[in-house]
């Protein structure tokens, strides 16, 4: 039985967040509600926020006021993000190493949440998360997802990697009632896979298209005129760059936009899309989002640069300056839906390639990277290259930890998603070169892509 999509909204979700005490909702209405307000008001409630997160940051978390006093800021004097100009950006490096330092004192360990990602730049890393940032980070993401033409209620079908399975009662329940989601796994984007997809697709009537941008694609090309009837109220695309030739063939095949959306897991949403489609708009009300050239100086709109990410809603490890390691270019124009939050023209730092099983299946890099990476121990970085159809080299930089089981579990792991047939050959090496751009490709396919699995 499909539950209507206004009684989830209006009784479901309210209770369920009710229930486990959740800011959730609350907090997509305050941003629903304020997202038109003055550009003075929005300014002033950022002032705030900084000042406030910068307070907590220097008297909770040794790792700030050992990084204040070296540069030589006096937090209570915090105003603007101008004043922290001298405060060096929190790299990636210093969250490995410092993680400690960086929880906030005051946070129990059981009212955090880890999350341990393998990123873009296929680099593992760990971060923490208070359980009420957790909550409004989600309100937040509601909200952009509502830009897209989705209503809350409405199910979601989800073209992601290592698809989660509700574990429990209270999970199966929650999943009828409240998290209507059908989920298609990027690690085997083939024939058989996605028509089941479309089989609980025309069940479930999802009112959202979510997903990896690159994997939109592929599915909306293998799906041609086989989408009619599979038409969602919005479509988002996250997680890498959306390319406009992919954005054209997917609004083409399933008859809606394309709703860009831009975050990481450490400091979650970044900029999103509004209907316009001018641009992304930056996610003001929890972050306060600097593009900075590589002396450190802010970049003139239209200007590349570096992207760094101060965020105001996690009081368990205050991230401040945070450099998520890509690069964009602000707008120099505000959009015209009259919302106040500058946009950002450009992502221009982010890659994915595509690997192919030895059957000829795309696997998602991104997807390979978080099944693999972020679950073996001694793995600091990885970049996979696939130069021929059942060959893949594999760069290693190692550390502590690191042995011949965790290469052989790392070879099974690998295997189990390219296929047995796969030769797995392992390099380990100082380091991973960088691309231009200042990141590094954790996947590179060197096959012809108009051949098998194309």
């Amino acid at each position: 039985m499909r539950i209507p999509d206004p009684v989830v909204a209006a009784i479901f979700e309210p209770v369920w967040d009710l229930y486990e005490g959740s800011a959730r909702l609350r907090t997509f209405r305050a941003l629903r509600d304020r997202q038109f307000d003055s550009p003075d008001r929005l300014a002033e409630r950022r002032r705030q926020r900084l000042r406030t997160i910068v307070g907590h940051a220097a008297a909770a978390c040794p790792f700030y006021r050992e990084r204040f006093a070296a540069a030589g800021i006096d937090p209570g004097q915090v105003a603007d993000i101008s004043d922290l100009a001298a405060l060096p950006p929190l790299t990636k490096d210093e969250v490995r190493e410092r993680i400690d330092d960086l929880v906030a004192e005051d946070h129990a360990p059981a009212d955090l949440v880890d999350a341990r990602t393998g990123g873009s730049t296929g680099t593992s890393l760990l971060v923490r998360c208070d359980r009420r940032g957790v909550q409004m980070r989600a309100g937040a993401a509601l909200l952009a997802d509502t830009w897209s033409g989705w209503r809350p209620g409405q199910p979601v079908a989800a073209v992601w990697g290592n698809p989660h399975q509700p574990v429990g009662l209270k999970s199966r329940i929650r999943r009828w009632l409240k998290d209507r989601m059908i989920q298609l796994d990027t690690m085997r984007l083939d024939a058989a896979a996605v028509d089941e997809f479309v089989a609980e697709w025309r069940r479930l009537r999802p009112g959202l298209l979510y997903g990896h941008a690159h994997s939109l694609f592929l599915l909306a090309e293998m799906l041609g005129a086989g989408a009619r009837g599979l038409r969602p109220s919005g479509i988002v695309a996250t997680s890498m760059m959306l390319l406009e030739p992919e954005r054209r063939v997917i609004e083409s095949v399933f008859g809606v936009p394309v709703t860009n959306r831009y975050g990481c897991e450490e400091v979650s949403l970044i900029a999103c899309e509004c209907e316009r489609h001018r641009g992304l708009h930056l996610n003001d009300e929890h972050a306060w989002i600097e593009v900075v050239r590589d002396d450190g100086t802010p970049c003139a709109p239209g200007e590349d640069g570096r992207i760094l990410v101060t965020e105001f809603v996690n009081f368990g490890m205050p991230m401040l300056r945070y450099e998520v390691g890509d690069r964009g270019v602000l707008a120099a124009e505000p959009c015209p839906c009259g919302r106040p939050s500058p946009l950002l023209a450009a992502l221009t730092g982010r890659t994915a390639d595509f690997l192919v099983a030895s059957d000829g299946a795309r696997v998602a890099g991104i997807s390979l990277i978080e099944n693999t990476l972020t679950r073996c121990e001694g793995v600091a970085q990885m970049q996979i290259v696939q130069p021929e159809p059942l060959g893949v080299d594999v760069n290693l930089v190692v550390r502590a930890g690191f042995g011949p089981e965790t290469e052989a579990d790392l070879a099974a792991a690998l295997r189990s998603a390219l296929g047995t047939e796969m030769a797995i050959r392992f390099h380990r090496v100082a380091a991973i070169p960088r691309e231009r751009s200042g990141k590094y490709r954790f996947s590179i396919c060197l096959l012809d892509r108009e051949g098998p699995g194309a």
